[in-house]
């Protein structure tokens, strides 16, 4: 879905500029909602596509008046709602009001270092042959999904050279959907700053994207 996290090529926001020396959480309350996302991430009720899609359906007004942190919280209040794991009351009372449910699976902390060096590959067996290689000349779709989608506004229509081949991957357009892992060959596709944004871009620039096979045609 076109939300507002999807920004690039936008007016109005200003330079982005990182400071070498931003801490990695800015309040305690950052680093707890960091490892509550992950708790309950970790316990397979949503999928990693899923908890992305939460966030980036926030309303736009709510999205951009919000933190980073922020957001993650406001996204897993949602994944929270809809699994039925809790109730609008209890998070506008910010405690529990009926027994813990039981879910499939509990990360302890003694799990956490594993769990976060194995990480959540996506990477599955193909089920057909790659439809495009290496120095490829590809277009992408011009699509608008109300649903979530990996394929950002400003590279929709225009023409690339695919770089990289990274085999089949989950296709998160379905997977934040509990509509199934569909895998599908995921590529990164190189494009020029003038193909992206016109004549008045640096000529030196490329930007690259990674793009499923669904994204892309034949250019």
């Amino acid at each position: 879905m076109n939300g507002a996290q999807d920004l690039g090529g936008m007016h109005g926001f200003g330079p982005i500029a990182p400071d070498a020396g931003e801490p990695l959480f800015h309040a305690p309350w950052e680093r707890r909602a960091f490892g509550l996302t992950l708790a309950m991430g970790a316990t397979g009720t949503w999928t990693l596509d899923e908890s992305r899609h939460a966030r980036e359906s926030l309303p736009p007004a709510e999205y951009l008046a919000s933190t980073y942190y922020e957001i993650w919280t406001r996204g897993l209040e949602r994944l929270l709602l809809a699994n039925g794991l809790v109730t609008a009351e209890e998070i506008a009372q910010g405690r529990a009001l009926a027994p813990p449910a039981r879910l499939a699976r509990v990360l302890t902390a003694q799990a956490v270092p594993a769990a976060l060096a194995k990480g959540a590959p996506t990477e599955r067996p193909a089920s057909a042959p790659a439809g495009f290689a290496v120095g490829d000349r590809v277009r992408t779709k011009v699509i608008n999904p109300a649903g979530h989608t990996r394929l950002p506004r400003y590279a929709r229509g225009k023409v690339g050279e695919i770089a990289l081949h990274h085999g089949a991957h989950v296709f998160p357009d379905t997977h934040a959907h509990k509509r199934g892992e569909a895998p599908q060959h995921l590529y990164t596709v190189r494009f020029s700053g003038t193909e992206l944004w016109g004549a008045d871009a640096d000529p030196a620039l490329t930007v690259s994207i990674d793009a499923w096979e669904s994204y892309l045609d034949h250019a």
